[in-house]
C-alpha cells in the first residue's frame, strides 16, 4: 500500500486513536491503529476491545492495501514532522513513513490487518438524531460527577434514558448527582436506559463540532455513535442505576442566588487553605450576604463575604469543595442559584431562569 497524507489531518485522527487504545504493548495488536487505503479514502480504526473508533478521510492513494502499525509511535512520528504532505507506504512487513519536504525517512514494523478485531455491525439499528450543541451542552453538565469507585461500577458511567418527549442524562457518585434534560427535536420510539462508560462521552466532547447533528442508537449491550465522518461503538455498563427522581429535591424551603464570577473567584481563594484530607468548605448565609471560609489545620485560614440575594435565617452548611467547585465551572449563566431546606439536607445548585439542568450535593458534618 502506498498513499500520501496532510500531516495535521492524520494527526488529528491518530491523537483520537491514541486515547481510546488502552495498551502500549508494542507487540499486540490492541496497540496498532488499523490502516486501509481504498477508493482515494483511508480508513482508520482504533479499539481496546469494549470501544470502537472508525473514521474515514480522503487521501491520494497510489496503492490500495491495508495495515497496523504501533500507534504510540506513529503519533510520535507524526508530531515531529514538518507542516505540509508526507508519504506512507508499505515495504514487506515494515512501513515507510517520510515528509516530502524533508530529507528524513522513518521505518516502523507493522502487524497485518487481517488480525485486527472485527467491529459489530447490526443493520436492523434505528438511530436517534439530536442535536449536537445540546448533547455537549448536556455531557459538561453531567460527566463530571461520575462515579470512579469500581465497586459500584452501576455508577461509573452516564445514565441515558427517555422520558417523554425529553432525552434525560444524569450521573452520581453517591454524595453529589447531576441531571440534564433536553427535548427531542422530533418523535421517537421509546428506548431502554442504558448507563454508557465516560471514555466514549469525553472523547466525542473533544472530537465534535456544535454545528454537527450526532446520531446514537442503543442495543442491550452496546451503543453506537455516528457524526461526520466518524463511527464510535462501546460496550454498555451493566446494572442498575439509583432512582435519581428520588434524591432531586422536589421542594426546598430557601434559596438565594449570586453572580458566577464572585463565587468562582472566591473558590479559588478559599481553595488555599482547603484541609487537604476533608476538603471541606463552609458556606454560611446571613441577610444579604454569604460567607465563604475553609481553615487548614495547623497551618491556617481564609474568609470572605459576598454580596447575595438570601433573605432567610442565618445557617452554615459545609460542604466538599470539589463538588462544588466543579458544579460552579460547570454552570454557564451570569447568576448561580442554590436551593436548601436544612443544613444537613441536600442542596441544589442550578443556573438562575433555566430548568434544564441541576446539581445535587448532600452536605457534610460541620466538625
Amino acid at each position: 500500500m502506498k498513499f500520501i497524507f496532510a500531516k495535521d489531518t492524520m494527526l488529528k485522527e491518530i491523537s483520537i486513536a491514541q486515547e481510546i487504545i488502552a495498551t502500549k504493548n508494542a507487540l499486540s495488536i490492541l496497540s496498532n491503529v488499523f490502516i486501509q487505503a481504498k477508493n482515494n479514502i483511508l480508513t482508520i480504526k482504533a479499539t481496546d476491545v469494549k470501544m470502537n473508533f472508525e473514521v474515514k478521510i480522503p487521501a491520494e492513494i497510489v496503492e490500495e492495501g491495508e495495515i497496523t502499525v504501533f500507534c504510540d509511535k506513529f503519533i510520535s512520528i507524526l508530531n515531529s514532522l514538518p507542516v505540509g504532505d508526507a508519504e506512507f507506504y508499505q515495504d514487506g512487513i515494515k512501513i515507510i513513513i517520510q515528509p516530502l519536504s524533508k530529507k528524513v525517512i522513518f521505518t516502523l514494523k507493522s502487524i497485518s490487518g487481517e488480525n485486527f478485531p472485527d467491529f459489530p455491525t447490526d443493520d436492523s439499528l434505528i438511530y436517534i438524531e439530536f442535536f449536537m450543541k445540546n448533547l455537549k451542552e448536556m455531557l459538561r453538565q453531567t460527566i463530571f460527577a461520575v462515579s470512579d469507585d469500581e465497586t459500584r461500577h452501576f455508577m461509573n458511567g452516564v445514565f441515558l434514558e427517555k422520558d417523554g418527549e425529553n432525552f434525560v442524562m444524569v450521573s452520581t457518585d453517591g454524595r453529589r448527582l447531576a441531571y440534564s434534560v433536553k427535548p427531542f427535536e422530533r418523535s421517537i420510539n421509546d428506548f431502554s436506559p442504558a448507563i454508557v462508560p465516560p471514555k466514549i462521552l469525553s472523547i466525542i466532547l473533544k472530537c465534535s463540532t456544535a454545528e454537527e447533528m450526532i446520531s446514537f442508537a442503543l442495543t442491550d449491550k452496546t451503543i453506537y455513535f455516528k457524526f461526520g465522518n466518524y463511527q464510535f461503538s462501546s460496550v454498555l455498563i451493566d446494572g442498575q442505576f439509583p432512582n435519581y427522581r428520588r434524591v432531586i429535591p422536589e421542594h426546598q424551603e430557601h434559596s438565594f442566588e449570586i453572580k458566577k464570577s464572585d463565587l468562582s473567584e472566591a473558590l479559588k481563594r478559599v481553595e488555599i487553605l482547603v484541609e487537604q484530607k476533608s476538603r471541606r468548605v463552609f458556606f454560611e448565609f446571613k441577610s444579604g450576604t454569604l460567607i465563604i471560609s475553609s481553615e487548614e489545620f495547623d497551618i491556617g485560614s481564609v474568609r470572605e463575604e459576598i454580596l447575595c440575594s438570601y433573605e432567610g435565617e442565618s445557617a452554615i452548611i459545609a460542604m466538599n469543595y470539589q463538588y462544588i467547585d466543579e458544579s460552579v465551572k460547570a454552570i454557564n449563566t451570569e447568576r448561580i442559584r442554590f436551593e436548601f431546606t436544612e443544613t444537613m439536607k441536600a442542596v441544589t445548585v442550578k443556573p438562575s431562569l433555566k430548568n434544564d439542568y441541576l446539581h445535587v450535593i448532600m452536605p457534610m458534618q460541620i466538625e
